[in-house]
């Protein structure tokens, strides 16, 4: 069962930020390749996020599998939506899905 707290938080992460990339590492410091290439997808689109080190915490990093029903890491939310990981968020990059999703939400990037 997931902590109540962990899901709060989570909870006030996505509600309270309209991009959230819970990630490995750092968005300056990116721990993992996946989590590096969607930082690098959401710095070219130009839109400003939240990033959360999920290595810091492993209660975090159990609580999102759970809570998410989404095994793996990083995780994209935007306007509190799981959008997924690494290989969907690419793949929506590349055939431009991405950019129409943040333009239809309402979230500004400088693309």
């Amino acid at each position: 069962m997931v902590d109540q707290n962990v899901v709060e938080r989570i909870k006030q992460d996505i509600e309270g930020n309209d991009v959230v990339l819970y990630m490995k590492g750092t968005p300056v410091f990116p721990q993992c390749g996946f989590s590096a290439a969607v930082v690098q997808v959401l710095s070219h689109v130009g839109v400003k996020f939240k990033g959360v080190n999920i290595l810091e915490d492993p209660g975090l990093r159990q609580g999102l599998k759970e809570y998410s029903n989404w095994p793996t890491f990083p995780q994209l939310y935007v306007k509190g939506e799981l959008v997924g990981g690494c290989d969907i968020v690419r793949e929506m990059y590349e055939s431009g899905e991405l950019q129409t999703l943040l333009a239809d939400k309402g979230v500004a990037t400088a693309a």
